[in-house]
């Protein structure tokens, strides 16, 4: 059996069509799906993206691993679904990134490990690495004769040769590089090499793409492929006061987050974006979405057609979603769906026989290393806290499945302190736990108020019922729901097991 993880970065749920997006062209993932399982209600466990990948590459909900940003060391001690594969005797390899911050007790203060968050999960060998300075990507547009004048996301500035048509957000211009030669092309191009090289070997690949992560902005090829006019509005906005008032972190978040982390050529903040800026953003970002769906379309036909794909389970995921002006704001946000609802499309080899089939409940990133484990005959992890998914692939329905999804979001600032300052908090009273179900998301803050949704009446997720006299036994039903799941989910690692006078036993 090979194995084919791809993640694709800061992609939503209902931006693929086969989650029901009639605006969107992703005939590759579409017909991938076809011939998979679809999780319709599958949820990053956490964001941004070291935190997401740690998630997925662990099993751990955050909680747990306590790699909670950017940046965040993940403890050395701790297995992942690299190291457990090797077991198997497979080497996994990486195209991409997995953004592992380094435990400093396992290194020398002067490694440069300990000043980039961008590390490489122990475990993974790598096939091409891609990082925020884009250098062995950049030293392919120079051998083209592309020009190149340093390092870093400054190679995702517009064509300046573009006269940019007046009315147009800045996101129409397109990218210097053509697509053939984008980041995603380049990626795509190092894995089918490595494919086509295989010659029968089994192979555990790690596929990570970037895009559609910010800055948005998209090949000439792909730049208009889409129209303003026909994206779908951004719920819950044009009064930003009201989305302040909802909450302070909301306030803080729309008084601080700016433009420039997402436009290079931008200013100011992103609460100042107009609906019509923010349709032009979302069509460059389903352009991004199409031209990625493009490549995975390009590593499925060279597993085709080195007879390698009926042999290969293939999961497509995300590490978490993006806001794209819904609510006014744009990047990851501590609680709405927007944030963490994600796709997941699995594919099993095709001796498990498996027949297309939608899945309507509840799956977690802590899912996806059970998952592909249990495929390769592996026992799980006492760490991991997801369950493999594997009876879905097969047509079954596990009993006692989970009713509800969770996640994490740490919003401290170890480094500036800027929003321990702004709020007068600790840094560990920066964080968020949700607890979500199929009717009420309850979001629960170490020291500020709580937000209660209604997800049956108000799926936009725009008033808040924590205050409401008649919702008081509603807030402290999911406290105690988000409690009793806490302590359910603790890390099992060792407690599961005791000393006895004819040795150590396990439950």
């Amino acid at each position: 059996m090979n194995i084919l993880f791809i993640t694709i970065d800061q992609w939503r749920a209902d931006w693929l069509g086969a989650t029901g997006n009639k605006g969107i062209d992703t005939p590759n993932l579409d017909e991938l799906a076809k011939q998979s399982t679809l999780f319709r209600n599958h949820y990053s466990c956490s964001a941004p993206c070291g935190p997401s990948r740690a998630t997925l590459l662990t099993g751990m909900y955050p909680t747990n691993h306590r790699s909670i940003g950017n940046g965040t060391p993940l403890d050395a001690s701790l297995t992942n679904l690299a190291l457990e594969a090797r077991k198997s005797g497979y080497e996994p390899t990486l195209f991409g990134y997995t953004d592992t911050s380094s435990d400093p007790r396992t290194k020398d203060a002067n490694d440069p490990d300990l000043k980039s968050y961008e590390g490489v999960l122990n475990g993974f060998q790598v096939g091409a690495k891609i990082a925020e300075d884009c250098r062995p990507w950049l030293a392919d547009l120079m051998s083209k004769g592309y020009e190149v004048s340093e390092a870093g996301y400054s190679i995702y500035d517009p064509d300046p040769e573009f006269d940019l048509p007046e009315g147009r957000h800045s996101t129409y211009a397109p990218s210097r590089f053509k697509a053939e030669d984008s980041e995603t092309a380049w990626l795509t191009n190092k894995i089918n090499d490595y494919l086509k090289t295989r010659f029968g070997d089994p192979f555990f690949c790690h596929l990570s793409y970037l895009r559609p992560h910010p800055p948005f902005i998209s090949p000439p090829e792909y730049h208009d492929k889409y129209r303003p006019d026909d994206m779908t509005r951004p719920i819950d906005f044009g009064d930003v006061d009201a989305v302040k008032d909802r909450h302070p972190m909301l306030k803080y978040a729309l008084e601080n987050v700016g433009q420039p982390h997402f436009f290079n050529d931008s200013a100011g903040l992103v609460s100042d974006l107009t609906e019509s800026e923010v349709l032009q953003i979302r069509a460059t970002y389903s352009a991004l979405v199409s031209e990625v769906d493009a490549n995975v379309g390009r590593v499925i036909k060279t597993l085709k057609d080195t007879g390698q794909y009926d042999k290969t389970m293939i999961v497509v995921t995300a590490d978490h979603g993006e806001q794209l002006g819904d609510h006014h704001l744009f990047g990851k946000l501590g609680f709405y769906d927007q944030s963490f609802h994600i796709p997941l499309i699995v594919k099993a080899p095709a001796s498990w026989d498996q027949k297309h089939r939608i899945v309507d409940e509840f799956t977690e990133s802590v899912d996806i290393m059970p998952t592909i484990l249990t495929a390769l005959g592996r026992a799980v992890p006492s760490q991991c806290n997801g369950a493999s998914l594997q009876p879905w692939l097969q047509g079954e329905t596990p009993e006692n499945w989970r009713e509800a999804v969770h996640w994490l979001y740490d919003f401290r600032d170890i480094e500036n302190g800027y929003a321990e300052a702004q709020f007068g908090l600790t840094h560990d009273e920066c964080s968020v736990l949700v607890y979500r179900d199929e009717s009420f998301k309850y979001v629960h803050f170490a020291a500020m108020p709580p937000l209660l949704f209604d997800m049956r009446n108000d799926p936009d997720e725009i008033h808040n019922l924590a205050e409401e006299p008649d919702y008081q036994s509603v807030v402290l039903d999911y406290a105690q729901k988000m409690l009793s799941w806490r302590m359910r989910s603790e890390n099992s690692s060792l407690h599961n097991y005791t000393v006895t006078d004819t040795g150590m036993i396990s439950a």
